[in-house]
């Protein structure tokens, strides 16, 4: 009879430290991806400032946008990391504003025909993919830590054992609103 009560604890003991194992690498999988997020918001918020001084050398009297997107970029950079909607809310308002430079560019001929904007403007629209490319793997990861901790047995043992559900990167309301072209 003791060795099976010792066979049992070994069993229950070995179950717990796989639940923990695969909550921790879970856990490490989200840090990892939102730190993916993080180095292409960086990169986003690194190429800002040059496509505001090549716009700035096109413009006199669009000064207006042009503090948009430096407050809008200066907002997003002071988000910390952790701070999932606000991130999101933060990256919703520099993306509007990054469209509105764009809009204004398009009245300046010269300025689209520029070799450095259009190189910018390519920039951005791939950094812009990478980052949602980064958001997808972040919610992948953040949906697998989520089910991990709230499926059976192991929501047995994640609260126990300090380990809670995380948040996705969410779209704003503005971002999911249809977009009206007009020509």
């Amino acid at each position: 009879m003791p060795i099976l009560i010792l066979v049992v604890g070994v069993l229950i003991l070995g179950w717990i430290v796989l639940i923990f194992n695969k909550l921790v690498s879970y856990r490490n999988r989200t840090k990892n991806a939102l730190s993916d997020i993080d180095v292409q918001l960086k990169r986003r918020y690194d190429l800002v400032p040059n496509l505001v001084e090549t716009v700035k050398g096109y413009k006199a009297h669009e000064s207006s946008v042009l503090e948009e997107v430096t407050k809008a970029r200066s907002n997003a950079m002071s988000v910390p990391s952790g701070a999932i909607a606000g991130r999101a809310q933060a990256e919703t308002m520099l993306s509007g504003a990054l469209k509105s430079l764009f809009a204004v560019a398009e009245g300046y001929p010269d300025l689209k025909a520029s070799e450095n904007f259009k190189q910018l403007q390519e920039q951005l629209s791939s950094l812009e993919n990478d980052i949602q490319s980064a958001r997808r793997y972040y919610n992948a990861t953040v949906r697998e830590m989520n089910n991990a901790v709230q499926v059976f047995p192991s929501n047995i043992i994640a609260p126990l054992l300090g380990f809670k559900t995380g948040e996705f990167f969410g779209a704003e309301e503005k971002e999911k609103q249809n977009v009206n072209v007009a020509f």
